[in-house]
């Protein structure tokens, strides 16, 4: 009996021995290793598998219309702009994420870059390398208690930074169109429209993901409206914010700062604007980072796999619900294989 052929199509890891522990279990899999580029390559090391993981290589419509035999497609992280969903799910392709595994590193590097950056901690310290022992260099400071953050999206990961801050005595606002109110109300969050949030906040945290509806949300009408002392924080994806808006308001003076772990192109240019500015701090994409969430990660995408061709169910994490109505997999079930030890 022939075994199902799952690949990896890229990934950036020093091995595979989470996804392997996983499939070890089921000897009825056979797992491949690619690191994919290009669409063509994608296309000779998949054509024939019955389930991808995928991380960066390009899994468009041309080339799933060449798999022969995929039932699922599953993602290393949250967002799947990788993949084609429409195309997907035309050909009756699960595609599955792994949202959960990282909202509690994020939330903390969002917090993380908010302190460094209000508290000039960076600045202090390169100034003190330097041999300057003087805290006239990083004046101003503000007083953290009384200002206010602004949440652009509250989901899992915004709502956890919101209860880390209140403790630090900000008032926490949102903009979340698809939010109730009163749920809101309840977390002691008041919701807002995007302009009245820049508008009134001191700190605009972005943890909206990547669509098109998303894409450069965060843009120069936006930066006109915020306080010439606003510091704007991404943790989410890089192209949410209008990149250039950004580099021009921070230029001008239309905001106080930045604090980024996602830019439009990554890895970033030596010759990039951000990298000269003082007001500027950036970190590498590692607000997803700990050794628990990497585990956890790529655990839950091999077990994505898992459900769909062993347990004959849909993904635990499906992304493209639609597939639902054209599918014979059943209703995924709670597991403990998915609890992390």
């Amino acid at each position: 009996m022939s075994k199902f052929k799952v690949v990896v199509t890229d990934w950036e890891y020093d091995d595979l021995r989470f996804e392997e522990a996983v499939f070890h279990q089921y000897p009825e899999i056979e797992l491949i290793a690619a690191q994919c580029r290009t669409e063509e390559e994608v296309i000779e090391a998949c054509w024939d598998a019955d389930a991808l993981i995928n991380q960066y290589a390009p899994l468009s419509k041309a080339v799933i219309e060449k798999l022969e035999k995929c039932k699922v497609i599953t993602r290393y992280g949250v967002g799947v702009n990788t993949i084609d969903l429409e195309a997907a799910t035309a050909k009756g392709i699960c595609v599955a994420n792994v949202p959960d595994y990282c909202m509690d590193e994020v939330a903390d590097h969002a917090l993380a870059l908010l302190l460094s950056a209000k508290r000039k901690v960076v600045a202090a310290n390169q100034n003190v390398k330097k041999g300057l022992w003087d805290f006239k260099v990083t004046q101003p400071i503000h007083r953290l208690r009384g200002q206010v953050l602004g949440l652009v999206g509250f989901g899992k990961i915004p709502q956890s930074l919101a209860e880390k801050v209140k403790p630090l005595g900000f008032k926490v606002v949102a903009y979340d169109p698809y939010y109730p109110v009163e749920e809101a109300e309840k977390k002691g969050v008041q919701l807002a429209s995007l302009e009245e949030l820049c508008r009134i906040s001191d700190v605009i945290s972005v943890h909206a993901p990547l669509t098109e509806g998303t894409r450069g949300m965060i843009n120069a009408s936006l930066f006109s409206v915020m306080k010439s002392t606003a510091l704007l924080i991404n943790t989410s994806r890089g192209p949410v914010v209008d990149e250039q808006d950004l580099i021009d308001a921070l230029e001008s003076g239309k905001i106080g700062g930045a604090a980024l772990d996602v830019i439009e192109d990554e890895p970033i240019s030596v010759s990039h604007p951000f990298l000269s500015m003082e007001n500027v701090i950036i970190t590498p994409h590692v607000a997803w980072y700990s050794e628990e969430a990497a585990k956890e990660m790529r655990t839950k995408a091999a077990l994505g796999a898992v459900d769909v061709l062993i347990c004959k169910e849909f993904p635990k994490y499906l992304v493209n619900v639609q597939v639902k109505e054209q599918s014979q997999l059943k209703s995924s079930q709670p597991e403990n294989r998915y609890v992390m030890s």
